[in-house]
């Protein structure tokens, strides 16, 4: 079992969550494998968990659509 904290994404026209290569190695789980997922929202956030998901965002927003040609290779 792997316990986590997303955020939700745009996956193309959708919105999801990803699972970190760490954590699917943890599982054990790959690509086309079915997992059950448990998903609870999370309203209070601290100021250390705010600021890493500010940087994601930046991160995102600056090499997401490199990301997402890498992935379409």
């Amino acid at each position: 079992m792997v316990e986590t904290e997303q955020k939700i994404i745009q996956i193309g026209s959708s919105e999801g969550i990803t699972l970190s290569k760490k954590d699917l190695l943890k599982l054990g789980a790959k690509r086309g494998d079915i997992v059950k997922v448990k998903v609870e929202l999370i309203t209070s956030r601290n100021s250390k968990h705010k600021k890493l998901m500010n940087e994601y965002d930046s991160f995102v927003a600056k090499y997401g659509q490199t990301l997402k040609n890498l992935s379409e290779r």
